[in-house]
């Protein structure tokens, strides 16, 4: 079945839309030997599609929640030879892709997949799609704790405010965020002062981590999917 070439080379893993619009603008991108242009279609099935004179793969789309367990790191290559989420899932024969990051020291949910549509949405403010975490401190937290992260914190990046957060304990602390900026749930605590000892995102979208091991993962039920899709406004896949 025909479809943009954008729609195409987003779902292929490859990239996002918007710049695999800019790819085929900047004539990047062949079908059938021939430059495309905006708005060409093309049946991934039958036509024969490039990408700077390489021929693209389509692989059927894989979706997988990995335990990431902690000192790994979240990309597919660490040229300083440090254990990658990639080692984990070795046995998913397509290339997947994490959506959105954890950083080295931090544990948890965490989405792979080659949908590239799938990814851009989920990792797009505009969705509010929620992060769970829970998270460690060196220092006692105040009753209020709670409240504190929900009315917002001053970052060097701007404000940053949790969804929902309630206090666990004496050094412990729930919170749902809706954005992803860099190491936020790190450094909205520590800007209250209270430096994060440990930190686990314990469910991303409604993916939680029950029945999963550090570092093991598991396949997305067809139903999982759907609701994932959805939940973005993303129709059912083709086939």
């Amino acid at each position: 079945m025909e479809q943009k070439l954008q729609k195409i080379l987003a779902a292929a893993g490859l990239t996002s839309r918007r710049k695999a619009e800019a790819w085929i603008a900047a004539g990047r991108v062949r079908v059938n030997g021939a430059v495309a242009v905006l708005g060409m279609r093309a049946d991934p099935k039958r036509d024969v599609i490039e990408v700077d004179g390489r021929q693209i793969q389509f692989s059927p789309r894989r979706y997988v929640l990995l335990y990431k367990p902690p000192r790994t790191m979240t990309t597919l290559y660490d040229p300083g030879g440090r254990p990658t989420v990639r080692d984990l899932v070795r046995d998913v024969r397509e290339r997947i892709y994490p959506v959105g990051r954890l950083d080295f020291m931090t544990e948890g949910a965490l989405l792979m997949t080659n949908d590239g549509d799938l990814t851009v949405r989920l990792l797009h403010p505009r969705y509010g799609v929620e992060k769970e975490y829970i998270a460690t401190t060196r220092t006692p937290l105040p009753p209020d704790i709670g409240d504190r992260l929900v009315a917002g914190v001053s970052l060097d990046d701007g404000p940053a405010r949790a969804l929902r957060a309630v206090r666990l304990g004496e050094r412990k602390v729930r919170l749902v965020l809706t954005e992803g900026r860099r190491h936020i749930v790190r450094r909205m605590l520590d800007a209250l002062g209270h430096p994060v000892v440990h930190l686990i995102r314990v469910r991303f979208a409604f993916l939680t981590l029950a029945g999963l091991a550090p570092g093991r993962w598991r396949h997305l039920e067809p139903a999982e999917v759907r609701r994932l899709r959805r939940l973005v406004g993303l129709p059912e896949m083709d086939g």
